[in-house]
């Protein structure tokens, strides 16, 4: 299965970088991270429409296809790496693991929400 992790916390958040690890163990999966550079919590559906978006590749632990980090939003990140950074559609995205609460009012601007 074709795995595409995201987050709102950044590429070497805490969380992120435990789920992909303990992901990655599985035989049967492949691996893949995008996130923000740097963390973009509360972002919400935004996305970024007038400036040039970076990407860059980073290492991870574990046995992962690729990783990358970029200057965008969540949402961009999702969007980028389904459109242009994988050669195939994810069979799966998860979002998380979150550095904080997502509770009642708080998913309608949630980055994490939005990745997903």
């Amino acid at each position: 299965m074709k795995i595409l992790i995201a987050n709102d916390d950044g590429v070497f958040a805490p969380g992120i970088r435990a789920l992909a690890r303990r992901l990655s163990e599985n035989d049967g999966h492949s691996i893949y991270v995008v996130a923000p550079d740097r963390e973009r919590s509360a972002t919400g559906h935004s996305l970024t429409l007038h400036k040039p978006l970076r990407v860059q590749e980073v290492e991870l632990e574990g046995r992962i296809e690729k990783a990358w980090s970029t200057t965008g939003t969540p949402s961009d990140c999702v969007k980028l790496a389904i459109s242009t950074l994988m050669s195939e559609p994810p069979d799966l995205v998860i979002s998380g693991i979150n550095n904080g609460a997502n509770l009642g009012s708080e998913i309608l601007y949630s980055g994490t929400v939005a990745a997903a």
